[in-house]
């Protein structure tokens, strides 16, 4: 084993040889959109995130599903045929699954992947003075709060629908590609912004500085927390990590809860050399992955995050 679960890392790791070593992932959840096709794409794009978040290669998937006994098995179709086309998309083969009655509806996929045992990117090897890019907008988890409300506007489905479908091959690809100078990388999800940065910090047994102005944020973010669209994951999240952020004077109130809102298929967190940051920022715009520079790396010390 060479990545385990002590740094709450975003998967597993097992080597099989010096050339070779597995990824191993999984995740499901219940639907937060409408549409039960784009809802398996959701799900399966969240599941493949992991496996490029560690560098890795997805190769095989096993689905998940949990459905009522009763259900209507059009829906299921939908579901599984949306799964299917992100996972195609990825190159990622289907080898099976297993399903369960549930009176409540939940998908996802156990993910299987290669990598270099020498090249993995894990959450807790970030360094003093590296630049943090990132590479999505934050806000599904208030606007999938506000679509089960049904007070999203259309816009604002449009564009988290978008992000959530889209993967993180582009960016793992890029990366794969040359010697970036990244000391660290996690994907961006259930703990949002905060917490996955925490993770990173205390691995690493560094600080962190965040540009809140900075965050790329999904149309409609900031209009759902004015609203009060704020998910339960959200409080939870602010709940047991906020004791470790200082704000500095100025920072908008609604910034400050957007940065503990849990993402779904979220983008990547990386922690790059300053002197190759605005390189690793090029290749990256080049490839349509939409990077954006959103803090840095600190001496170690109290409190572990600025916000500024």
């Amino acid at each position: 084993m060479l990545v385990g679960f002590d740094k709450a890392d975003d998967a597993g790791v097992y080597r099989l040889s010096n050339e070779v070593a597995l990824v191993h992932t999984v995740d499901f959840f219940t639907p937060i959109v409408d549409d039960p096709y784009t809802f398996g794409q959701i799900a399966a794009t969240n599941a493949l995130s992991d496996v490029y978040a560690m560098g890795g290669t997805p190769m095989s998937a096993l689905a998940m599903v949990c459905f009522p006994e009763n259900g209507n098995l059009s829906i299921l179709e939908r579901i599984l045929a949306g799964g299917l086309s992100k996972m195609i998309e990825a190159e990622c083969t289907v080898i099976g699954g297993h399903s369960i009655r549930d009176a409540e509806i939940k998908f996802g996929y156990a993910v299987t992947g290669s990598i270099h045992p020498k090249k993995i990117f894990t959450n807790s090897g970030a360094k003093v003075g590296d630049v943090l890019l990132f590479t999505k907008s934050i806000g599904t988890g208030v606007i999938a709060t506000a679509i089960k409300k049904q007070k999203a506007e259309p816009v604002w489905i449009d564009a988290a629908t978008a992000s959530m479908t889209t993967l993180n091959k582009a960016a793992a690809e890029v990366i794969r590609s040359a010697d970036f100078s990244i000391h660290a990388m996690t994907d961006v999800t259930g703990f949002g912004v905060i917490g996955h940065l925490r993770e990173m910090c205390l691995g690493s047994h560094v600080s962190a500085r965040i540009h809140a102005k900075n965050v790329p944020l999904l149309p409609g973010a900031v209009e759902c927390v004015r609203a009060g669209f704020i998910p339960g994951g959200l409080k939870a999240n602010r709940d047991f990590a906020e004791c470790l952020v200082e704000y500095k004077n100025g920072v908008d109130d609604d910034l400050k809860t957007l940065l503990f809102d849990p993402q779904t298929a979220g983008g990547l967190l990386i922690s790059v050399a300053a002197d190759a940051a605005e390189k690793l920022q090029s290749a990256l715009k080049q490839a349509n992955v939409p990077a954006v520079r959103i803090g840095e790396i600190l001496p170690n010390a109290k409190p572990l995050i600025h916000v500024d």
